[in-house]
């Protein structure tokens, strides 16, 4: 897995995310406690609604965000969103006010809608080979879970001798340190399509993602992993200290193991997706998560949850991890970035809405209940993935177009009888073949 970090631009952008989520793990802590300090205990509800907004951005911004990047050089946007949100975070320890916080936030997530879904279409143009690809993607899905392990420790050692607002210093310096390396390196010449106006740009992802059917099925999939993680982030701490009643140290303690699933099965992945594809490992994946979430309702001990939560970590990084190949299998090198946004913000509405549904049930119906409706709505999605995402999905397919000419350079290109070839959604093969 780590021999991908031999090339040097993948290297540097890798290096580049580390310190960024690290920088980003501080200023989590940090906002916790700043929401603590205005608005004492309310914070919890300031902090929700942060999240809402961070999800509305997210949601919102990120398919334009990807035209804009299309009409700017890929490095230059890069940086200038690292150097964006290093820029918003400055002003977060000067905050006297709620509204304040969530202000700020939007612009950031703002800023992070525009930068992710860059940074990932990035990837796959830097290590073009799948094999390299899939050890990235692992690699990078391992280093996320370290870091929420890693982020939580750091930030309590640094408050022993300062406090919290230094915190925010922390991740300012994690961004500009991003887009400094960013910046070392020379990003592969983004590939450009035929021009086109503003909103077909906008909607250009969304498009490509409707028509294809392994995307409609991963669209469906994100439902199902959003509800049962919805259930580990948002009832965790009332699980461990309403229902079993105990303390602070054992809520890190089963976020932990959630954590070690999930970085345990990026660890085995590239050899998992050597011997099977994608489509079994991430409904399997999806399957361990709703069956994780759904025994959480018979939990009455700290043993038993600690395994359910390593279990559900595992489905997590199966079902996460092999996205990025999915979405480079998918589409055109220059429909890549939209296409990346679209999932990004699509995956994220399907937070949004699980992630307010998991704190309403549990605190108005009770734990077992928020278990079980969350379980049958990941089922529900799972059985729906089943049915959108034929389980025969090969790359090549035989069509024809009727609606061009024989001297067509689309058809001089592939004069083999049949026509087949990798089938991708964009302005010559707007349709799905119904027949492969």
């Amino acid at each position: 897995m780590l021999n991908v970090l031999a090339e040097r631009t993948f290297r540097h952008l890798f290096a580049a995310q580390l310190i960024a989520l690290i920088g980003t793990g501080l200023a989590t802590v940090a906002l916790g406690l700043l929401a603590w300090q205005l608005a004492g205990e309310d914070a919890g509800l300031v902090l929700g609604t942060a999240l809402a907004i961070k999800m509305v951005a997210y949601v919102t911004l990120a398919p334009v965000a990807a035209v804009v990047a299309e009409r700017l050089p890929r490095r230059a946007f890069l940086v200038a969103l690292d150097l964006v949100r290093a820029g918003v975070v400055l002003f977060l320890p000067f905050v006297t006010e709620v509204w304040q916080i969530y202000v700020l936030i939007f612009f950031l997530q703002a800023a992070s809608a525009g930068f992710t879904p860059a940074f990932q279409a990035t990837i796959p143009d830097v290590l073009s080979e799948e094999k390299d690809y899939t050890k990235a993607l692992s690699l990078m899905r391992l280093t996320e879970d370290l870091e929420q392990l890693a982020s939580p420790m750091l930030a309590a050692a640094l408050l022993t001798i300062v406090t919290f607002p230094v915190l925010f210093a922390g991740t300012v310096a994690g961004f500009v340190a991003s887009a400094i390396l960013v910046a070392t390196v020379a990003l592969p010449v983004r590939a450009v399509g035929e021009p086109e106006g503003f909103w077909a740009g906008v909607t250009k992802g969304a498009r490509i993602y409707l028509a294809t059917p392994r995307l409609r099925g991963l669209m469906v999939m994100e439902m199902s992993v959003a509800a049962a993680g919805a259930m580990v982030y948002v009832n965790t701490v009332v699980l461990v200290q309403a229902r079993l009643g105990l303390g602070e140290p054992q809520v890190a303690l089963a976020f932990a193991a959630f954590g070690a699933g999930s970085m345990l099965a990026a660890f085995l992945l590239p050899r998992i997706l050597d011997r099977f594809a994608d489509r079994p490992v991430m409904i399997s994946g999806a399957a361990l998560m709703v069956a994780g979430v759904a025994a959480t309702s018979a939990a009455d001990n700290l043993g038993f949850l600690l395994a359910l939560w390593a279990l559900v970590g595992f489905g997590f990084s199966l079902t996460q991890t092999p996205i990025g190949r999915i979405l480079n299998r998918s589409a055109r090198a220059e429909d890549r970035p939209a296409v990346f946004a679209a999932q990004f913000a699509l995956s994220h509405a399907a937070w949004l809405v699980t992630y307010p549904l998991a704190g309403w049930i549990g605190s108005t119906y009770g734990l077992p209940a928020a278990a079980v409706t969350l379980s049958v709505i990941g089922a529900v999605a799972l059985v729906a993935v089943m049915v959108l995402w034929p389980s025969h999905d090969p790359q090549d397919l035989a069509h024809d177009h009727a609606d061009l000419p024989p001297d067509h350079p689309h058809l001089r290109e592939h004069a083999a009888p049949g026509h087949r070839h990798p089938y991708q959604i964009d302005d010559l093969h707007r349709r799905w073949p119904s027949a492969t």
